[in-house]
């Protein structure tokens, strides 16, 4: 089994940044794929951005491309989500997930693992 806690959340203006981290415990998290993906009550879960386990490969969603940058460091068992040029739109609660096999794009539905979520709120 695969922990995931996401943090770093919070309210910044628009044009402001924040970084999210995703720390997995009881499992080594370099061994999956991980990805990020936001929602906001009453839609769907919005793929944000997915990375292969050794990083060497990264895919956005074209609302984040350009702004946002997802990065893992394997030794500490972390994810990130450095998120530049915030809109109020990009305003939800993110989360991680991860999964074994990397396939870009995938949807939230083939992901195995969790966290329980970070709120992100972006005021204009």
């Amino acid at each position: 089994q695969v922990q995931l806690v996401e943090s770093g959340g919070g309210l910044v203006q628009a044009g402001g940044s924040l970084r999210l981290s995703c720390v997995g415990t009881g499992r080594t998290l370099s061994s999956y794929a991980m990805g990020w993906f936001r929602q906001v009550p009453g839609k769907d879960r919005e793929f944000v951005a997915d990375i292969s386990w050794s990083a060497a490969v990264t895919y956005y969603a074209d609302s984040v491309k350009g702004r946002f940058t997802i990065s893992r460091d394997n030794a500490k068992n972390t994810v990130y989500l450095q998120m530049n040029s915030l809109k109020p739109e990009d305003t939800a609660v993110y989360y991680c997930a991860a999964v074994q096999l990397y396939r870009r794009g995938r949807s939230s539905g083939t992901y195995d693992y969790w966290g329980q979520g970070t709120q992100v709120t972006v005021s204009s």
